[in-house]
C-alpha cells in the first residue's frame, strides 16, 4: 500500500462523522443483483463510524493521479436531467470531451449514464414492465463502500469498448475507466457522494462482487446458488473495513460541479482507482433530496 503524505490543509479540512457500510470479512457469496429502483446484494454487511472531510473549501488540491478523484467545473448543455431524451442527445458526448479535457487521453467513449436520488423509489420498483436495462434509468444512492469494476472487467471494458468504436486504430498503451459525477439538485444535499483517496483504498480485505441484471430478484437460496461461469462475469469490487481508509466529500456541490473519479487506471504508477459510497450528511442545514447524475467511459491512450 502506499503511504498517504498528509499535508496541513487536509489535516485541518472540516470533519464529519458518519456511518459507512463495509462488507464483512468471511467467506460467502458475494452478489449485486439491481432491478429497476432497487439494489441487492448478498453476504453481509456492517455499518462502521468514520471520518469524511470536506474537500470545497481546497477543491483545486485534489488530482485525479494523486488523489483518485479530482472536482471539476463543468456546466452542461442539459437542462432537465429528467429528459431522457434530452440526457441521451447530449449528455455522453458531453463527458466524452471533459474527460479528454481533464485527462489528456488521446480518445474516450462514454458507456451510459444512470440517475440516482435519496428519495422514495418503491412506487418507481412497483411499475417495473420487465426487460430492465441497467443504464438511463433512475436509481438508489450507493449504498456501500465499492468500486464499480475490479481489474478483470476493466480489462474486457478496455478491450471490447477499443475494438468495437476504433476497429482501425492503432491500439492503446494505456486505459482509464471513470465516473464522471454531478448533482443537479439544490445544495445542501442530504445524502452526498464520499471518495476515498486511492492512495489508502489497499488497506483491508476486498472481495468481487459480481453484477446480476434482473427484472425480479431470486429468493431464498437461489440468491446464491451456483451460476457457471460467474467468474468471467461484470463484478464490482467491494472493501471490508480498515481505519486507514481517508473519506472525502464536497460540500454543497452546484449543477455545474463535476466529480471526476477512478474506477480502474492501467497505469499502477499512478493511483489506480477511487472507492466510493453514498453517506448521511448529518452536519447539512435542512438538506434537499440528492438528486444525481453518473456516467462512466474508458478513455486511451494510443
Amino acid at each position: 500500500m502506499a503511504s498517504v503524505a498528509i499535508d496541513t490543509q487536509e489535516d485541518d479540512a472540516r470533519q464529519v462523522r458518519a456511518m459507512m457500510r463495509y462488507v464483512d470479512q468471511g467467506d460467502f457469496v458475494t452478489r449485486r443483483y439491481v432491478s429497476q429502483g432497487e439494489e441487492l446484494n448478498t453476504g453481509t454487511y456492517s455499518d462502521h463510524e468514520v471520518v469524511i472531510r470536506d474537500g470545497m473549501p481546497i477543491r483545486d488540491h485534489f488530482t485525479l493521479d494523486t488523489h483518485g478523484f479530482m472536482i471539476a467545473k463543468s456546466t452542461s448543455a442539459v437542462t432537465d436531467f429528467h429528459d431522457k431524451e434530452q440526457v441521451d442527445r447530449l449528455y455522453e458526448r458531453e463527458v466524452e470531451r471533459e474527460v479528454i479535457r481533464l485527462t489528456g487521453a488521446d480518445k474516450c467513449v462514454a458507456r451510459g449514464w444512470m440517475l440516482r436520488t435519496s428519495a422514495d423509489l418503491t412506487e418507481h420498483a412497483a411499475s417495473k414492465k420487465g426487460n430492465y436495462q441497467h443504464q438511463g434509468g433512475l436509481q438508489p444512492t450507493a449504498g456501500e463502500a465499492h468500486v464499480d469494476t475490479n481489474t478483470p472487467t476493466a480489462n474486457r471494458m478496455a478491450e471490447a469498448t477499443y475494438r468495437q468504436h476504433f476497429p482501425d486504430g492503432p491500439g492503446f498503451r494505456r486505459f482509464l475507466v471513470t465516473s464522471f459525477w454531478r448533482t443537479f439538485s439544490p445544495p445542501p444535499q442530504d445524502v452526498p457522494l464520499a471518495v476515498c483517496d486511492g492512495r489508502s483504498a489497499d488497506a483491508g480485505e476486498e472481495k468481487n462482487n459480481t453484477l446480476i441484471i434482473c427484472d425480479e430478484f431470486p429468493t431464498g437460496d437461489a440468491l446464491t446458488a451456483p451460476i457457471e461461469g460467474e467468474e468471467n462475469m461484470l463484478a464490482a469490487t467491494i472493501l471490508s473495513y480498515h481505519p486507514d481508509h481517508r473519506w472525502w466529500y464536497f460540500a454543497n456541490m452546484q449543477a455545474d460541479d463535476a466529480l471526476l473519479f477512478k474506477f480502474h487506471d492501467s497505469d499502477h504508477s499512478r493511483t489506480w482507482r477511487c472507492p466510493h459510497s453514498a453517506f448521511i450528511d448529518g452536519s447539512a442545514v435542512n438538506p434537499n433530496i440528492r438528486e444525481s447524475i453518473e456516467c462512466r467511459s474508458v478513455a486511451f491512450w494510443e
